[in-house]
């Protein structure tokens, strides 16, 4: 499998594995294809498109190749030949990646869903595509079921993926197979392990703990995000989406195959009682190089277990944590045994700091040598902590080097740098870290991905990919990575251009690239089909079957590491550096960690494409204040009434505990009471119950303090003042009041907080209940919250939040503008639809629509623009390509809403701050 940008070291098993072909061919009965004679890749067509399917309502670019230097004319035809558009490119010039004179063809004005388009320019023609969001749909499950079709130790059955693709179960020690069932070391440690089950790595049958980690937290945590992102998709990942034996067993489904490695990563751990106990076995493969072709059922080689490492110890451990508080609700037991193993595994690893993978280990399967792990204590770290919130694992996370995206500002993630995959963690999932550190967190995500965004929008071809002009082994991966990055700073900051950067890459994935090549097979006219791979090998025994559909390629190696790429490809530009072919290994292998990056993206494109179902915008009622009984030295039961949730129903509920600005989920239920285990003896607690509804919107109730038996006695905090009313606002400026809070010592006064980006501000002191604000910015959204504090200083927690928006400074822009504004009403529900109007002498280069709701209508899902909502006030703002609107030009966007009573229409619109007819 591919080695890391840093760390290649692949290419000596490679040679093996070429040397090896002809005995395994012998043993196994198949018979290889003669190797193809060097040739040059066709670059195919000089308009390069998504050959699969441009999403309606995203951004349609296609890449021109032309030495043109004047823009060129071009037209696009449905599938019956009629124009439906037609414009003019413009010019891109020289691109250095792909050594091509390029331009850039936008037809982004064209949205209507169909098959069959072609696009046409210097008298040549793209292969035909959709415009249709079911494409990327399919992919989403397709990229997952590449899971299943790699697993080891299970028949794959017909039922689940066809009768081409069925196989008998492999390395169960069934004959010819030796089996996994009973393994011994390398290098002799006087036991053998049952390491049975598992994903084969990649096109070999080995299985490597390292690839394994980073694979299987990318399927966990395409599932997590869905329940920490608002109006996330979790239930196209639930039980019953996926075609896999355990699809009705009441778990996720992806969760379930997610599982099928992680127990296979729990066997490679060394039992008690023997020499490094605790630590896990690197890998486990052939004891020479696995043949090609060669069925897994008909692998007779012996199989071996080589020595442990930090590296895989650790990423046995971040997954297992992980694993163990996805699935704590689902299997106690087995949650209960991962962390075990988990956090077993992280004390043997500090113990253990430098057991280095032997770099010469590439006998029969790759070496995966890892000279640094750093970035492995940081994301095993992090893991168990956002499971256990353990003092101990915290220390270990912000005294890490790479806390708050060091990762991120280095390189991203891959399997030799997982660093990334802690923030990632850090940045979703709710801790008792200071609100500021996850936003410093989120920054470097978005960070790195602006970069990666700049380097993509400046190529001809858009691929998010790092930084320099040499492709590595896995360049697919690694791009994949970075365009999950693009995906997570939307998820953060709702900022369009993210979107369409993860959109672009999808079409460089598949076809809007120098080679018109699709790397996903059984996706687009030119879908790749050979890749390298011991089953998957019809281009080497035509009794075997091509790559399934859904299956990634690595992609362009700018390094030629194969004789068949040198050969066909030499010479090569960084992104013609590829070649179809099954024995071209360093360009075409497959491998889980590529395929699961591959599904973090599609499962994220799939949510975001298209039609989707109106999105929960409302937050559940306010649960009751708790109230505390059985209170010990150690423990507290809290009590409190129910919230409910029309739209999509309460989901569970948080006990936090509040210090200061830390927030510290204690235990999770979905009942209304829960003890609170774990607490110091005569110590006063702030907690609040935080209800979450099917969105993943909160609410949070007021606090209630307790104080511990036992110990002496302590001054107690202030208690939670109440939510500030705002009143008086102004361009500048509001007023805000309060209820007051409580004290054993007395209130010595208030502090008045702004809230921006997760990130609390002392802005104003009062020793009253009321404050008037000043210097505020116009037309801007603003959040304040308030705490007391007492004659001793200590500190209450935050109130609930007050948002509203400062009035705007109206201005007369250059020309006038006119909005006509329709609604459609259902039941509850009601679709709108915008025209804007230039009607002034002068363009707009962009715009912002504001209106007022006259009743409680929300806004639930747009399109062709981005918008946000404060109170009845809503503002909306162009996409990237439709901000540009000329005198006289009209542009139309939409949105769907939900609201009780009567829909009235809005009044009082106004476009870049004038009001408009």
């Amino acid at each position: 499998m591919s080695p890391s940008t840093h760390r290649r070291r692949e290419l000596p098993r490679r040679r093996t594995a070429g040397l090896a072909v002809a005995a395994a061919l012998a043993v196994s009965g198949l018979v290889a294809a003669p190797q193809v004679a060097a040739a040059a890749t066709d670059p195919g067509s000089p308009v390069k498109v998504n050959q699969v399917a441009y999403v309606p309502g995203v951004a349609k670019v296609a890449t021109l190749v032309s030495s043109s230097t004047s823009p060129v004319a071009w037209t696009l035809r449905n599938a019956a030949g009629t124009v439906v558009a037609s414009g003019q490119s413009t010019v891109k010039g020289s691109d250095a990646l792909s050594g091509d004179s390029t331009h850039l063809i936008d037809f982004s004005t064209f949205d209507t869903p169909g098959s069959g388009y072609v696009l046409s320019a210097a008298n040549a023609s793209s292969y035909p595509f959709d415009i249709s969001a079911d494409p990327v749909k399919r992919l989403r499950y397709d990229s997952l079921a590449f899971f299943y079709h790699q697993r080891s130790g299970i028949a794959i059955d017909a039922q689940y993926v066809g009768n081409t693709y069925a196989r008998a179960a492999g390395h169960l020690g069934v004959a010819p197979n030796q089996g996994d069932t009973s393994v011994p070391c390398r290098q002799s440690c006087g036991y053998s392990l049952d390491v049975r089950g598992g994903w084969y790595d990649a096109g070999d049958q080995g299985k490597y703990v390292v690839n394994g980690g980073i694979a299987t937290w990318q399927l966990q945590n395409a599932y997590e995000r869905t329940l920490y992102v608002a109006g996330a998709d979790k239930s196209a990942l639930a039980d019953g989406t996926m075609a896999i034996p355990e699809r009705a067993n009441g778990a996720p489904d992806i969760l379930d195959e997610a599982r099928w490695e992680v127990e296979f990563l729990l066997r490679m751990q060394v039992p008690a009682g023997r020499t490094d106990a605790g630590m896990v076995h690197h890998k486990i493969h052939d004891e020479n190089w696995t043949g090609l072709p060669m069925i897994p059922a008909q692998d007779s080689q012996r199989r071996l277990l080589s020595p442990v490492s930090t590296a895989a110890t650790l990423n046995m451990a971040a997954v297992a944590a992980q694993t163990s508080r996805l699935w704590k609700t689902l299997d106690p037991t087995f949650s209960a045994k991962a962390l075990a193993a988990a956090q077993t595994a992280y004390t043997a690893a500090k113990a253990n700091p430098n057991r280095i993978a032997s770099a010469n280990d590439g006998t029969g399967g790759g070496a995966y040598g890892d000279t640094s792990v750093t970035d492995e204590f940081y994301w095993a770290a992090a893991e168990l902590y956002a499971t256990t919130g353990s003092s101990t694992y915290r220390a270990d996370v912000t005294g890490s080097s790479l806390y708050k995206g060091g990762s991120f500002a280095q390189r991203g993630y891959d399997w030799g740098w997982t660093g990334g995959l802690g923030d990632t963690t850090l940045a979703l999932v709710p801790t008792g870290l200071p609100s500021s550190d996850v936003a410093a967190t989120r920054a470097a995500i978005v960070t790195f991905a602006d970069a990666a965004l700049a380097r993509a929008t400046s190529q001809a071809y858009p691929a998010p990919n790092n930084a320099g002009s040499v492709y590595y082994w896995g360049s697919n991966g690694q791009v994949a990575n970075n365009a999950n990055a693009l995906a997570l700073a939307f998820d953060f900051t709702g900022q369009a251009k993210y979107r369409t950067g993860v959109y672009a890459a999808l079409d460089y994935f598949q076809g809007r690239n120098p080679l018109n090549q699709s790397y996903i097979a059984g996706y687009g006219e030119k879908a790749v089909q050979n890749v390298h791979h011991r089953f998957w090998a019809h281009q080497a025994n035509a009794s075997l079957p091509i790559a399934p559909p859904g299956s990634f390629s690595g992609g362009p190696n700018s390094e030629l590491q194969d004789p068949i790429a040198a050969a066909q490809a030499a010479g090569c530009a960084a992104m013609k550096c590829f070649v179809d072919h099954i024995e071209a290994y360093s360009v075409n292998e497959v491998a889980i960690n590529w395929n699961s990056a591959l599904a973090w993206l599609a499962s994220w494109a799939a949510e975001h494409a298209g039609s989707t179902p109106a999105v929960d915008t409302t937050r559940p009622s306010t649960p009751g204040t708790p109230t505390a009984s059985a209170v010990g030295d150690t423990s507290v039961t809290l009590t409190w009434s129910p919230s409910t949730d029309a739209e999509s129903g309460i989901a569970g509920y948080d006990v936090v505990r509040v210090a200061g600005d830390s927030l510290q989920v204690m235990a999770t239920t979905t009942a209304t009471s829960a003890t609170v285990t774990g607490l110091r003896a005569g110590t006063a607690y702030t907690f609040v119950i935080t209800a979450r509804n099917g969105a993943q919107l909160s609410s949070t109730s007021s606090s209630i303090t307790v104080t511990t038996t036992g110990g002496d006695p302590v001054d107690q905090p202030p208690t939670t003042p109440g939510t500030p009313v705002v009143s008086g606002i102004t361009q500048t400026g509001a007023t805000l009041t309060w209820t007051p809070s409580t004290d054993d010592k007395g209130v010595a006064g208030y502090d008045v907080l702004r809230i921006q980006n997760g990130t609390s501000t002392v802005v104003a002191t009062s020793t009253s209940t009321s404050t008037t604000l000043t210097g505020l910015t116009a037309d801007t959204d603003h959040v304040f919250a308030i705490r007391a504090k007492d004659t001793a200083g200590q500190l209450s927690s935050v109130s609930t939040t007050v948002a509203f928006r400062t009035l705007p400074t109206v201005t007369t822009p250059p020309g006038g503008c006119k909005v006509t504004y329709s609604a459609n009403s259902w039941g509850n529900g009601f679709t709108a639809n915008v025209t804007l109007t230039n009607t002034g002498s002068t363009a707009w280069t962009s715009w912002k629509l504001a209106f007022t709701f006259p009743g409680n209508q929300l806004v639930t899902q747009g399109w062709s623009a981005t918008y946000s909502q404060t109170g009845s006030a809503v503002t909306v703002t162009n996409a990237a390509w439709n901000g540009s609107v000329p005198a006289g030009g009209s542009t139309s966007i939409g949105f769907n809403g939900s609201y009780s009573g009567t829909n009235s229409a809005p009044t009082g619109f106004t476009v870049n701050g004038a009001p408009c007819a």
